[in-house]
Protein backbone atom coordinates (compact mmCIF):
# COMPACT_ATOMS: atom_id res chain seq x y z
CA UNK A 1 0.00 0.00 0.00
CA UNK A 2 1.03 3.73 -1.25
CA UNK A 3 0.63 6.21 1.49
CA UNK A 4 2.96 8.77 -0.35
CA UNK A 5 6.21 8.30 -2.56
CA UNK A 6 8.13 7.59 -0.24
CA UNK A 7 5.89 5.39 2.27
CA UNK A 8 4.86 2.04 1.81
CA UNK A 9 3.59 -0.92 3.98
CA UNK A 10 2.72 -4.92 3.34
CA UNK A 11 -1.12 -5.76 3.99
CA UNK A 12 -1.28 -9.76 4.47
CA UNK A 13 -4.56 -10.50 4.36
CA UNK A 14 -5.80 -13.46 6.24
CA UNK A 15 -9.23 -15.29 6.13
CA UNK A 16 -11.35 -14.87 8.71
CA UNK A 17 -10.64 -17.18 11.66
CA UNK A 18 -13.21 -19.90 12.95
CA UNK A 19 -14.18 -20.98 16.07
CA UNK A 20 -11.30 -24.06 16.86
CA UNK A 21 -9.03 -23.01 14.50
CA UNK A 22 -6.48 -22.66 17.13
CA UNK A 23 -7.27 -26.67 17.25
CA UNK A 24 -6.97 -27.22 13.27
CA UNK A 25 -9.76 -26.50 12.32
CA UNK A 26 -10.21 -25.21 8.48
CA UNK A 27 -7.32 -24.39 7.57
CA UNK A 28 -6.58 -22.42 11.23
CA UNK A 29 -3.00 -23.29 12.03
CA UNK A 30 -1.51 -22.58 8.44
CA UNK A 31 -3.00 -19.28 8.72
CA UNK A 32 -2.40 -18.78 12.15
CA UNK A 33 1.84 -19.41 11.75
CA UNK A 34 1.39 -16.41 9.13
CA UNK A 35 0.64 -13.91 11.91
CA UNK A 36 4.12 -14.56 13.79
CA UNK A 37 5.38 -12.33 10.98
CA UNK A 38 3.39 -9.18 11.31
CA UNK A 39 4.21 -6.20 13.57
CA UNK A 40 0.70 -5.23 13.61
CA UNK A 41 -2.64 -7.22 13.85
CA UNK A 42 -5.73 -5.48 11.91
CA UNK A 43 -9.49 -7.19 13.44
CA UNK A 44 -11.29 -6.37 10.31
CA UNK A 45 -14.76 -6.58 11.79
CA UNK A 46 -18.33 -6.65 9.27
CA UNK A 47 -20.40 -4.17 11.62
CA UNK A 48 -23.07 -5.23 8.99
CA UNK A 49 -23.56 -9.11 8.69
CA UNK A 50 -25.95 -10.12 6.31
CA UNK A 51 -26.95 -13.15 8.34
CA UNK A 52 -28.21 -13.23 12.21
CA UNK A 53 -24.21 -13.72 13.47
CA UNK A 54 -23.49 -10.72 15.69
CA UNK A 55 -20.55 -8.71 15.22
CA UNK A 56 -19.44 -8.32 18.91
CA UNK A 57 -19.59 -12.86 18.80
CA UNK A 58 -17.45 -12.48 15.49
CA UNK A 59 -14.86 -10.46 16.83
CA UNK A 60 -15.15 -12.42 19.92
CA UNK A 61 -14.27 -15.51 18.58
CA UNK A 62 -11.22 -13.80 16.64
CA UNK A 63 -9.51 -12.72 20.04
CA UNK A 64 -10.36 -16.11 21.43
CA UNK A 65 -8.69 -18.55 19.16
CA UNK A 66 -5.66 -15.69 18.46
CA UNK A 67 -4.99 -16.15 22.21
CA UNK A 68 -5.38 -19.85 22.14
CA UNK A 69 -2.81 -20.04 19.62
CA UNK A 70 0.06 -17.92 20.82
CA UNK A 71 -0.50 -15.51 23.78
CA UNK A 72 2.29 -13.45 23.01
CA UNK A 73 0.88 -13.04 19.56
CA UNK A 74 -2.15 -11.70 21.12
CA UNK A 75 -0.08 -9.55 23.11
CA UNK A 76 1.05 -7.98 19.92
CA UNK A 77 -0.07 -4.34 18.97
CA UNK A 78 -3.38 -5.06 17.40
CA UNK A 79 -6.06 -2.69 16.31
CA UNK A 80 -9.95 -3.02 15.81
CA UNK A 81 -11.15 -1.94 12.22
CA UNK A 82 -15.11 -2.05 12.30
CA UNK A 83 -15.93 -1.81 8.45
CA UNK A 84 -18.99 -1.42 6.09
CA UNK A 85 -20.38 1.34 8.99
CA UNK A 86 -22.17 2.50 5.49
CA UNK A 87 -24.59 -0.02 5.91
CA UNK A 88 -26.11 1.23 9.39
CA UNK A 89 -27.92 3.98 10.40
CA UNK A 90 -25.35 6.88 11.56
CA UNK A 91 -27.25 6.98 14.79
CA UNK A 92 -26.67 3.63 15.07
CA UNK A 93 -22.65 3.30 15.02
CA UNK A 94 -21.76 4.79 18.78
CA UNK A 95 -24.01 1.70 20.12
CA UNK A 96 -22.68 -0.56 17.65
CA UNK A 97 -19.07 0.27 18.22
CA UNK A 98 -19.48 0.27 22.54
CA UNK A 99 -21.22 -3.27 22.22
CA UNK A 100 -17.97 -4.78 20.43
CA UNK A 101 -15.66 -2.88 22.31
CA UNK A 102 -17.02 -3.49 25.48
CA UNK A 103 -17.74 -7.18 24.97
CA UNK A 104 -13.93 -7.55 23.79
CA UNK A 105 -12.49 -5.41 26.52
CA UNK A 106 -11.17 -3.84 23.89
CA UNK A 107 -8.49 -0.65 25.05
CA UNK A 108 -6.16 -0.88 21.47
CA UNK A 109 -7.32 1.99 18.70
CA UNK A 110 -10.80 1.68 17.37
CA UNK A 111 -11.30 2.72 13.38
CA UNK A 112 -14.94 2.69 12.09
CA UNK A 113 -14.90 2.69 8.31
CA UNK A 114 -16.44 1.66 4.99
CA UNK A 115 -13.87 -0.19 2.57
CA UNK A 116 -16.04 0.45 -0.41
CA UNK A 117 -17.40 4.19 0.44
CA UNK A 118 -13.30 5.01 1.06
CA UNK A 119 -14.97 6.22 4.66
CA UNK A 120 -12.15 6.65 7.30
CA UNK A 121 -9.98 4.44 4.88
CA UNK A 122 -7.22 7.56 4.63
CA UNK A 123 -6.92 8.23 8.57
CA UNK A 124 -6.17 4.60 9.14
CA UNK A 125 -3.82 4.19 6.15
CA UNK A 126 -1.71 7.30 7.67
CA UNK A 127 -1.76 5.63 11.45
CA UNK A 128 -0.75 2.36 9.97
Amino acid sequence: VSVDRWKSFVVADIPGLIEGASDGAGLGIRFLKHLSRTRLLLHLVDMAPLDDTSAADAAEVIVSELTKFSPALAERDRWLVLNKCDQILEEEHEERVKEIVDRLEWEGPVYVISAIAKEGTERLTRDI
